[in-house]
């Protein structure tokens, strides 16, 4: 009989918890968010860069530094619960699952939209199969595939910056940086970007899963997000150098146009198939957390309880995957990317609000409080700075939660009395 309260199986190391940070960051979004960042942006575009990669910065060490502390699947979800409440610790819960959600929905439609753009959504449900079908499997085995898929997108990635900025389309001049969309466009750029830096915390969401936690996870939380940076801002200022702000953000795919831009139109296949690669990693991660606080919320009982049911022989929540890729499914052969990805946006920075404010109680010394007073404010700034039609969606989800807490609480109190 399967087990409810079994533990998860501690098989990652830092090198394997620092893959899959990078193989939930490193994805889709690098290939595509730099076109609408540098519309929004304009010649902003550099600065919004920055200040996503700060608020990263403070939301990581925040979930870092918290992880450590409460080394158990779910991640902000126990945290919020554990330092702020049982309502908060809901919160998260309920904004990083249905946010996540949109989100492999919209990483499995780009699979789509990559590898056969007319068949894109039948594509998109035989990649959500296929990988749920490798989580099922077991954590090591999905570790080793994302470890190949990073492989092969840094190496796409390293291929069109050295194109891009060894050839003699490359100008200097194109990076000038400038605020002509004003401090609005370059924070909604911020928000944007953000979607590509997001997924660091993933190794918090599979804190149990993660051997020696309280010195693993403090490592590989900013070792992943340190090289992603990196990767992004190499990517950025040679996609700039070669098409420019204006070029740049009218492009549908930046990656591919800069290497033709650059006089490399063959490199664009290549490109085209290390965008397909990336969304599948992205997926393979995105599932793996979702299915964690999934697992999480359900031991509480804020979802059915048959979902905390633990893998006797792979050791892993295979309800709760098994779920979560069905409700993929159901929306990548339905949804559309666009209105998916501003959706996530807002849901993920409203995760991140409530680590901060959780990282801030741990310590009452001033200085340890800065880097989550940072990242709450960094994050409650770009959740709003979003497109309106996306705050509004995300606004509206997050009530749709709290007013399912509230019924809750009120029918257990009144079973009760």
């Amino acid at each position: 009989m399967t087990r409810t309260d079994a533990a998860l199986r501690r098989t990652l190391g830092v090198r394997d918890a620092v893959v899959v940070g990078l193989g939930s960051m490193v994805g889709a979004g690098v290939f595509s968010a730099p076109g609408p960042a540098a519309r929004a942006a304009g010649s902003g575009l550099l600065p919004g860069l920055a200040l996503a990669a700060l608020v990263a910065y403070c939301n990581a060490m925040s979930s870092a530094r918290l992880a450590a502390r409460y080394p158990a699947s779910g991640g902000t979800y126990v945290y919020g619960r554990e330092r702020l409440g049982a309502f908060w610790g809901y919160l998260a819960g309920w904004a990083f699952v249905v946010g996540k959600t949109a989100s492999c929905a919209a990483m499995a439609l780009t699979v789509g939209a990559y590898v056969w753009p007319g068949q894109a959504h039948a594509v998109a449900v035989a990649a959500v199969v296929a990988l749920t079908a490798v989580n099922y499997g077991g954590i090591h085995k999905s570790a080793w595939l994302t470890r190949a898929i990073v492989a092969v997108v840094l190496a796409v990635l390293a291929a069109v910056v050295v194109v891009c900025l060894t050839s003699g389309r490359a100008d200097a001049g194109r990076l000038d940086i400038g605020l002509s969309a004003g401090a609005g466009g370059v924070l909604q750029a911020a928000g944007l970007l953000f979607f590509a830096f997001a997924g660091y915390a993933r190794i918090a969401t599979l804190g149990e899963e993660v051997r020696d936690p309280a010195r693993t996870i403090p490592r590989a939380v900013p070792l992943a997000l340190g090289i992603v940076l990196v990767v992004y801002a190499c990517v950025a200022v040679a996609v700039l150098a070669v098409l420019g702000a204006d070029r740049l953000g009218h492009a549908a795919a930046p990656l591919a146009d800069a290497v033709r831009a650059a006089g490399t139109p063959g490199l664009a296949p290549v490109v085209r198939a290390g965008a397909a690669v990336a969304a599948l990693g992205s997926l393979l991660a995105l599932i793996l957390g979702v299915s964690r606080t999934t697992l999480a919320m359900a031991r509480d009982g804020h979802l059915p309880g048959a979902l905390a049911a633990v893998h006797p022989r792979f050791r892993v929540p295979h309800r709760a995957e098994l779920a979560v890729g069905a409700v993929v499914a159901v929306l990548a052969a339905t949804g559309d990317v666009r209105g998916a990805i501003g959706f996530s946006s807002f849901g993920v920075l409203a995760y991140y609000a409530v680590a901060n404010a959780s990282a801030w109680t741990l310590d009452p010394a001033p200085r340890a409080r800065v880097v989550p007073a940072v990242g709450l404010l960094g994050c409650a700034t770009l959740a709003f700075a979003l497109p309106a039609a996306a705050v509004a969606v995300g606004a509206g989800v997050l009530a749709a939660g709290v007013a399912a807490y509230g019924v809750r609480r009120w029918w257990v109190g009144r079973r009760g009395a």
